[in-house]
């Protein structure tokens, strides 16, 4: 899908802020162990894809009621919902230089109701001409998100005869109403009915 950057500064797409913290010294040093294990962008950016997917767990699966949303805060205590799964991953490739944004989906349950906003990313690598979307979500039976530069394969493809939909804005900071829902919940049973319905 077409993205439409936010911004068009594509610095804005490597800034720091209170939310994507990478000078963080754990954003940091993780950024710097998968670097270390791969020593160029597109492994890297993979790599940091599959750690985050991989081994921060999605409270909903988990069962973990922490609510975190600073991506520092994500990677010290590996839980979180795809929003702040999704602002670790962009803090970590952009602490290795990679400009990468925030994106979101409406979803439903399969009968259309309950509709919420999901989280991802997306990102540009060095000789790419095209942001790529990337869901860091966290598989699981009926979930297989994989990373890839070509054909998307994401966590949700959205079923648009269900009122689902892929929002086109490229965020370079986590939308409002989606940072407000995780700062506002104490745990996680409140932050699902915080979740917005749409933006």
């Amino acid at each position: 899908m077409q993205l439409i950057p936010q911004s068009p500064d594509i610095h804005a797409y490597m800034a720091a802020d209170e939310v994507i913290d990478h000078g963080h010294p754990l954003v940091r040093e993780t950024a710097d162990i998968l670097w270390t294990a791969t020593g160029d962008a597109y492994a890297y950016a993979k790599v940091a894809f599959e750690f985050v997917r991989d081994t921060i767990a999605h409270s909903a699966d988990s069962g973990d009621p922490r609510v975190s949303w600073r991506a520092s805060d994500v990677l010290g205590t590996r839980n979180g919902i795809c929003y702040a799964k999704s602002h670790a991953l962009v803090a970590l490739l952009r602490a290795r230089g990679i400009p990468a944004g925030l994106c979101y989906q409406r979803l439903a349950d399969d009968d259309g109701s309950h509709p919420a906003v999901h989280g991802l990313i997306a990102l540009l690598l060095p000789g790419t001409a095209h942001w790529a979307r990337q869901d860091p979500r966290g598989n699981k039976p009926g979930v297989d998100a994989q990373f890839s530069l070509g054909a998307e394969q994401l966590a949700f493809p959205v079923r648009p005869e269900l009122g689902e939909a892929d929002y086109p804005g490229l965020y370079a900071a986590p939308h409002p109403a989606a940072l407000a829902a995780l700062r506002e919940s104490a745990d996680r049973q409140e932050l699902w009915r915080n979740l917005p319905t749409a933006l």
